[in-house]
């Protein structure tokens, strides 16, 4: 291995490292209350160093999102390339790997839904930017080829699938949103799984031919 090799996997270890810092840092502190200098802190840095790697916390904030988006794609390209399965039983996965992902990290998962939402986008260097709006472009193409397969077997509706896609991103979004705030009230059952179920099976109901 060249210097060059070393320094770049040297590199991505310490980011690795701060990035895992700040998840602990803001599961405890909240987004808000949290300060680059108590996650220099939690990773035995000083800021300073924080500020070679993330140029603020926006988007060390936004950088922990990447892991739940590649998640995704993971697990959506996975149903893709299933060619035993039928329109119904892709639909069923989809909503699997949905629940999945938010059961992988919940916290960021929750993160990323406001980020989206917010003025935070703003603040963030161009490419990481460009990673997050790839990796979600990507993300909702495989789910369009799900329901344009569907289409295509006569099982669905004929709609944009990339349209239909956007609709059910929003279902889980909102879904997972409303039960998350339902909780900071009443943390005594979680709805969620319940919730999620009864909305996907209201959703494969409509676009059923």
């Amino acid at each position: 291995m060249g210097i060059r090799e070393r320094k770049e996997r040297e590199r991505e270890r310490r980011r690795q490292q701060i990035m895992v810092a700040a998840k602990r840092v803001f599961t405890e502190k909240g987004f808000s209350k949290a300060t680059m200098e108590d996650i220099a802190k939690e990773a035995e840095l000083s800021p300073g160093t924080l500020y070679l790697y993330f140029k603020n916390k926006d988007e060390l904030y936004a950088s922990l999102s990447l892991r739940i988006l590649q998640y995704l794609l993971i697990r959506l390209e996975h149903i893709n390339v299933e060619t035993d399965i039928d329109a119904l039983a892709r639909l069923q996965a989809l909503k699997e790997a949905m629940y999945d992902v938010y059961e992988f990290d919940p916290l960021i998962l929750i993160n990323m839904f406001h980020l989206q939402s917010s003025e935070t986008l703003k603040n963030l260097s161009d490419d990481l930017l460009s990673e997050i709006e790839k990796l979600s472009r990507e993300s909702l193409k495989a789910m369009a080829k799900i329901f344009e397969e569907g289409m295509n077997e006569g099982v669905f509706i004929e709609k944009p699938p990339i349209a239909v896609a956007d609709i059910i991103w929003s279902l889980f979004s909102g879904v997972v949103l409303w039960e998350t705030s339902k909780n900071l009230i009443n943390d005594d059952k979680n709805y969620l799984r319940e919730t999620l179920e009864t909305a996907f099976d209201i959703f494969s109901r409509g676009i059923r031919k």
